[in-house]
């Protein structure tokens, strides 16, 4: 069966600033929880489409991952776990500082698509960006992963990106400031 998850961060930082944090698959490790132990083992990258003048004039360092690019992260499943799992991933859609798309083709997921959305958003008077994140997934093992599902998959994704929304707001500024100096 099929699972949806969505979630949502606002943060104080321009849509560019944003975006060029999200693309950068250097960033993806980080943004995972530390117990995962998680690494980019192989990445091929597709040309990425002409990153759009800032309206700022700021220029963003990094790589961006576009249409395209797959990659191969090795995490740990569960804290603690000896085993590590292998997930290969391509960017499906891509279109700079609006949203990002992948796909999961090999890893724990019978069926996995993400959609990051990427847009500005006013709040009390600050300039910011909302990131919303669609997530479509469906377990493998029939009753088994819908059993799993109910028990903890459900919850660890929820966790995930609670952890990822902290992480953000805490890597992002650094990103920023290193940038500047």
């Amino acid at each position: 069966m099929r699972h949806t998850f969505e979630s949502t961060q606002w943060l104080p930082y321009s849509v560019e600033q944003v975006f060029a944090f999200f693309a950068n698959p250097e960033n993806l490790p980080r943004l995972m929880p530390k117990w995962q132990r998680a690494r980019i083992e192989e990445a091929t990258f597709a040309p990425t489409p002409p990153r759009p003048a800032s309206a700022l004039g700021e220029r963003f360092p990094g790589i961006a991952a576009g249409p395209g690019t797959k990659m191969t992260i090795n995490f740990r499943p569960i804290p603690f776990s000896p085993i590590r799992v292998p997930w290969d991933a391509e960017i499906t859609e891509f279109a700079w500082n609006d949203h990002f798309c992948d796909v999961q083709h090999r890893g724990p997921f019978a069926y996995w698509n993400h959609c990051h959305h990427i847009a500005a958003e006013l709040r009390d008077g600050i300039p910011g960006t909302i990131v919303r994140d669609h997530v479509e997934y469906e377990l493998p093992l029939g009753w088994l992963g819908e059993l799993a599902h109910t028990v903890a998959v459900r919850r660890q994704i929820a966790s995930i990106f609670a952890y990822r929304h902290r992480r953000t707001a805490e890597l992002l500024p650094l990103m920023l400031a290193s940038r500047i100096s």
